[in-house]
């Protein structure tokens, strides 16, 4: 039996019901009108921006027909032209086309670059003449940002020289088959299509993809967690296989391990090394990566301390941190406590997440130590940022009384909004800012799940353009540049 997936998805489904149960028309998929009820013609909708940089925005949106259903009961996908234009707010007038890309697709992915730092700019996305709707309910950003209808404003960069670029990703669910289930076949879950690969590969593959490219161009990258659907051998193997053809492990890229990856029963993992004192328990995922159960890896990039931890437990699906991490952590950043540092590991840390996370505190770091290990950061100034994964979701908080450290969830890699994060390192401070993959499988993908949990799954994870895009000033004078 999986204990962990169900937990967290009950909590799922009773949020969904209570949400959705009362306007189920403005739900997508299962929720949404039936086809006969639409007007003919082409629907031009679920429009996001995306990404915010300071010179570049990404923005997206969908095409669809207004009279066919696929098997789900969402919008058949209808390529149409990709059309956007930038203008001054509050004057329609001043809209200008600064992108047009006549190549048909039904999965618009519109991305320009050489916008001024720190200014506001309205904008349209078109397809086939028509205006794309921008997403329902959309939610109040942190600090006082919103993602307001029509306009977004660009970043200012860090000052100082840009040094290197980590990526951030998670829940990567490899050997998974079916997403956004609860119980049984209950909601509506969705598959990929036959023939095509498996969505897990498609998702990471694509990111691989993504970071290989000049415009991205990661220096490294760190994976928090949940590599693994259930850590099955062949599962772990090929997730191993498809990370080491974008780099080298412990070099390139750097790994920790989510609850889906911990020591698992059962006849399908005998063959695999027993964990000391739950023999019962066999742990796939760490002959395959050389991190056991609850050990701490360090790792260095331009002069950046990297520590993974291993938050996960051997049946839940909440996290924890035993004594002995702990107290290694606590030796290893008392050796050198101004060293500019990064952590990584699965399971969220903070109060806020805690109460804001769909599926309760419980999901969350057990939060006796979540404040131990927050008094730690607190007593090593070097620490600046932990990267945590597991809720799915971008995800941007702080311990109660400090925002010296900053604690950020990125979406998960295998769904919608199916993604990473980059963390853009200059002599001054750090940008971060999260990406959609970009593949027309992933976009086709990505697009399918967006209906996931009658539809509410948007507005949980893709979070506020302040969670998923941000500047932060941060004296960073002693790292190096990488490569």
């Amino acid at each position: 039996m999986d204990c962990c997936p169900s937990s967290r998805r009950q909590a799922l489904l009773w949020a969904g019901l209570v949400a959705v149960l009362p306007f189920a028309d403005v739900a997508t998929g299962a929720g949404a009108a039936s086809a006969a009820a639409r007007p003919k013609g082409l629907l031009v909708t679920d429009l996001e921006v995306v990404t915010v940089t300071d010179t570049s925005v990404v923005i997206t949106w969908f095409t669809g027909s207004t009279t066919d259903a696929d098997r789900y009961g969402a919008p058949t996908p209808v390529p149409a032209d990709t059309e956007l234009l930038l203008g001054e707010p509050g004057n329609p007038g001043s809209l200008r086309t600064v992108l047009h890309d006549t190549a048909p697709t039904a999965f618009h992915y519109a991305e320009v670059h050489g916008l001024e730092p720190g200014r506001t700019y309205a904008f349209q996305g078109r397809s086939a003449g028509q205006v794309a709707q921008q997403a329902a309910l959309q939610f109040p950003g942190s600090g006082g940002s919103m993602d307001a209808p029509g306009v977004f404003t660009t970043l200012v960069p860090p000052p100082g020289r840009h040094l290197f670029t980590v990526a951030l990703c998670n829940d990567l669910h490899m050997g998974e088959q079916t997403a956004g289930i609860i119980v049984g076949d209950w909601p509506p879950s969705f598959q990929q299509d036959p023939g095509l690969p498996p969505y897990p590969e498609v998702m990471l593959e694509a990111l691989l993809d993504d970071l290989r490219k000049p415009d991205r161009g990661a220096d490294a990258l760190l994976v928090a967690g949940d590599l693994t659907a259930e850590a099955r051998p062949r599962d772990v193997a090929r997730v191993r296989q498809l990370l080491d053809g974008w780099g080298r492990l412990s070099r390139d890229y750097f790994v920790a391990r989510g609850n889906h990856d911990r020591p698992h029963v059962g006849k399908d993992y005998a063959g695999c090394t027993p964990v000391p004192g739950a023999d019962d328990h066999h742990d796939c995922w760490g002959d395959t990566f050389p991190y056991r159960r609850q050990t701490l890896s360090t790792h260095e990039v331009g002069g950046l301390r990297i520590i993974g931890l291993d938050t996960t437990t051997l049946d839940a699906a909440g996290g924890t941190l035993d004594d002995g991490q702990l107290a290694d952590l606590r030796r290893a950043l008392r050796e050198d406590r101004d060293r500019p540092t990064l952590l990584f590991g699965h399971h969220p840390v903070t109060f806020e997440s805690a109460v804001t996370t769909a599926a309760g505190p419980g999901f969350d770091l057990d939060q006796g130590r979540a404040r131990e290990l927050e008094a730690l950061y607190r007593r090593t100034p070097g620490v600046f940022f932990h990267h945590c994964g597991h809720t799915h979701r971008n995800k941007r908080t702080f311990a109660q009384d400090s925002s010296a450290v900053e604690f950020l969830e990125v979406a998960a890699t295998k769904e919608y909004p199916g993604g990473y994060a980059l963390l853009r390192c200059h002599t001054g401070g750090y940008q971060v800012n999260f990406y959609k993959t970009r593949t027309e499988l992933a976009k086709r993908w990505s697009q399918r799940t967006r209906a996931e949990y009658f539809g509410l799954w948007p507005h949980y994870t893709l979070g506020t353009i302040a969670d998923r895009n941000h500047t932060v000033l941060r004296d960073l004078s002693g790292l190096v540049p990488v490569g």
